[in-house]
């Protein structure tokens, strides 16, 4: 009888098994992982990050997750989805312009997770030099790429799963807005593979273009923000920030003077732009009334840009609940560097006559209003001061983090080059790959899950290396040294801060501290040395 029993208390449960959905049964295996990447956000344009544009979706997701307060990325858009997606600095990997190749042996997140079961995904900006196609080169199994970054609503250079997509229509473009068809992309994704493979884990890469210029956003939206920025313009919009940010305990520094002669990264030619744009931040009531209203609108459209894409997040995370997929799946949501005061005009270049933010327009939000998203920080995208490579890093995973750190602060300094090595660990998978390079970066586990965090001691002994077209950088612990390139509206001297009180990078200790700065100096370069070195593998 005994026997008997046992053999119908097994049946049983094997029953009831059954009815358990099998994503929800795959769930407790292996998270699932979402990576939502901004283009050229600004450390303070999130609500959850001071910011006055309205971004509920994402604040939600850090009101029950986290918020990171020093988390770099390497200030332009390539080098780091280069190294988000590889692990390594772009130095390392020869992933520079105009081709880059990636070392043999060089492998991306997708091709990690592989043999743990997961199937991955990707819609949007791939932009990863040296791996082309996202499918074939970069291990994922479905994908949606945008290869056109100069037209939001009808884009003619895109792809799915590698195959050229015919040019969208200019004239009936049937509502293709980028933002909008990333995110019903990575739907249909997610979708299928709901049906199709229910029993495994998922890897996702949801790669915004927004806030990136050109400027471009629905007018309905746009129709939300014109009212906001006239006022003060971009001065009161930044104290506002910094305050909303102190309050909030993001930061502990000063705010840093607006950087007046520095402007655009690159050439500019302000006769296309017409009569209100401006090529440098000046104080906003210095500017004559065509100058502030067309600043003004321009400012609208960027906040419109970032606000879609947070209401694109929120359709993202309602079709993961309605799948049973949320509760497990780890949610990161960052920026490939700071805002841009650049002043480009490409694509179909700028119809003057037509309605700011359609798809005839090609603006740019420009040097002011870039001050004002990078508050407090100083300078942009392009530069290794702290606006071009601090970035917003909000961590959602309502399994893995414990619910009494919600809505929590996370003060250790972390980088891009920690994601994979973060993913890594979160899935058991070894960090063993051919080229035989150590992966730099350190993963963030434990800091997602402990409710004690590092001591700001041990935390402080990592060391961040920068680089970008002249512009160098380099932080052990509190202190970092930055130089400007020349042809950066710099002068390539070499300055030493100590951001645990200055991370506005406005006192110079060079003089008071010239031991530290040749030490940070020494490094930089045999740092920069050996991944040359590196960078020659095969």
């Amino acid at each position: 009888m005994y026997y008997v029993k046992r053999f119908f208390f097994f049946v049983w449960v094997v029953g009831m098994l059954s009815l358990v959905p099998q994503t929800t049964v795959a769930a407790e295996r292996l998270p699932n992982i979402l990576l939502i990447v901004f283009d050229d956000l600004g450390f303070s344009d999130l609500g959850c990050y001071g910011g006055e544009i309205e971004t509920p979706n994402i604040d939600s997701l850090a009101q029950n997750g986290l918020r990171f307060t020093q988390f770099y990325n390497t200030t332009r858009c390539w080098p780091t989805r280069t190294a988000m997606m590889t692990g390594y600095y772009p130095q390392q990997v020869r992933s520079d312009p105009p081709r880059g190749r990636l070392p043999q042996g060089t492998l991306l997140i997708p091709h990690y997770l592989k043999p743990r079961g997961y199937k991955s995904y990707h819609s949007g900006k791939w932009h990863v030099l040296g791996a082309p196609q996202p499918c074939q080169d970069g291990g994922f199994d479905r994908s949606y790429v945008l290869h056109d970054f100069d037209r939001n609503f009808y884009p003619q250079d895109h792809a799915l799963d590698d195959k050229p997509l015919p040019p969208v229509d200019k004239e009936n473009n049937n509502g293709y807005y980028t933002t909008n068809f990333f995110a019903n992309k990575m739907i249909e994704f997610l979708r299928g593979h709901a049906v199709e493979h229910a029993d495994a884990p998922f890897f996702a890469l949801l790669a915004f273009t927004a806030p990136h210029f050109p400027l471009h956003a629905p007018q309905n939206v746009i129709d939300k923000y014109r009212k906001v920025y006239p006022g003060g313009g971009w001065d009161v919009i930044r104290q506002q920030r910094f305050e909303r940010l102190t309050n909030m305990g993001l930061v502990d520094t000063l705010l840093s003077p607006p950087d007046y002669a520095v402007g655009p990264a690159y050439d500019y030619n302000l006769g296309l732009l017409g009569p209100g744009e401006v090529a440098y931040p000046f104080p906003w009531e210095s500017l004559n009334e065509i100058q502030k209203k067309f600043q003004a609108e321009k400012m609208a459209i960027y906040a419109a840009m970032i606000d879609c894409v947070d209401q694109e997040t929120g359709r993202v995370v309602d079709e993961l609940k309605k799948l049973g997929l949320f509760e497990n799946t780890a949610i990161f949501i960052y920026s490939d560097n700071g805002s841009s005061p650049e002043l480009i005009v490409r694509g179909d270049e700028h119809d003057k006559s037509a309605v700011p933010g359609s798809g005839a327009s090609f603006l740019c939000i420009g040097a002011g209003w870039a001050t004002a998203s990078n508050t407090p920080f100083r300078l942009h995208k392009v530069w290794t001061h702290e606006g071009g490579t601090s970035t917003p890093l909000v961590v959602h995973w309502q399994k893995g983090i414990p619910k009494s750190m919600h809505n929590s602060l996370r003060q250790e300094p972390g980088h891009v080059i920690d994601i994979l090595p973060t993913l890594l660990e979160m899935t058991g998978t070894p960090a063993t790959n051919e080229s035989g390079v150590p992966l730099p970066g350190e993963s963030l586990l434990y800091t997602l899950k402990s409710e004690n965090p590092i001591p700001m001691e041990a935390a402080l002994q990592r060391e961040f290396y920068f680089e970008h077209e002249g512009n160098r950088g380099f932080r052990s612990g509190d202190f970092k040294i930055v130089s400007a390139a020349e042809t950066r509206q710099g002068d390539n001297i070499w300055r030493l801060y100590d951001l645990s009180t200055d991370r506005a990078e406005t006192n110079d200790l060079s003089e008071k501290l010239p031991a530290k700065r040749r030490e940070l100096i020494d490094t930089w370069e045999a740092t920069t040395q050996r991944f040359a070195q590196e960078s020659q593998r095969p």
